[in-house]
């Protein structure tokens, strides 16, 4: 079922599309990403309950639009839990992923069972016969972010290992993507946990779990 609330990303979508327009321009030919090569979507990663809500928007519009493709989709996820719900490092009730408010070894530990977690995995949402998403207007903000320079949790800029092969790291920097310079996600965040009484973080075959 779709969330009932008013929460709409929409305008969080047009800030991020447009600061991936403006980056790949800069990019030129080091951003290499193109339909068909998916390298970006093998292994599991965290996505927030906002992208969580998109995710499951497109899947019930695409029941509408598309059904057979929007069951395939179903099988796939169906599959893919049937694989890593065991090892999931997380709570598989809720599909959601541990918090920690400080530092301290259950973190650690989980920063190490997640690092090592479903590496192999495909996304449940990448269409096998194409090297494309399935979803591809609602995927979330990692793959919206994934290929030109972006800040990451060190402050450093992660590319992917794929593109800026010959770029120094000037070039590199000159390149930057910065995704959301208003902080609009956490707001936007902030008014979905407070209709929903959900926080966390979550994996894709979890937030589209039937």
């Amino acid at each position: 079922m779709s969330h009932p609330g008013p929460i709409d990303d929409s305008a969080l979508i047009q800030i991020v599309d447009a600061a991936l327009v403006d980056a790949a321009r800069r990019s030129g030919d080091w951003l290499v990403c193109k339909p068909g090569c998916y390298q970006c979507c093998v292994g599991v990663f965290a996505i927030s309950q906002l992208d969580a809500l998109r995710l499951r928007n497109g899947l019930h519009a695409l029941d509408a639009s598309d059904p057979d493709r929007a069951t395939r989709i179903r099988a796939r996820v169906a599959a893919s839990l049937a694989r890593i719900a065991p090892d999931f490092p997380g709570d598989a009730a809720t599909g959601l992923l541990p918090e920690f408010t400080e530092p301290s070894e259950a973190e650690e530990a989980f920063a190490a069972a997640f690092e090592d977690f479903a590496n192999d995995e495909v996304c449940p949402v990448l269409d096998p016969a194409t090297g494309t998403c399935d979803l591809y207007a609602e995927r979330p903000m990692t793959c919206r972010t994934f290929g030109p320079p972006v800040k990451n949790e060190e402050g450093g800029l992660a590319v992917c290992e794929l593109c800026f092969q010959s770029a120094s790291p000037e070039q590199v920097a000159a390149c930057e993507m910065i995704p959301d310079p208003g902080g609009m996600e956490d707001r936007l965040l902030d008014a979905l946990q407070q209709q929903t009484g959900t926080h966390g973080t979550t994996i894709i075959a979890f937030a589209l779990r039937d």
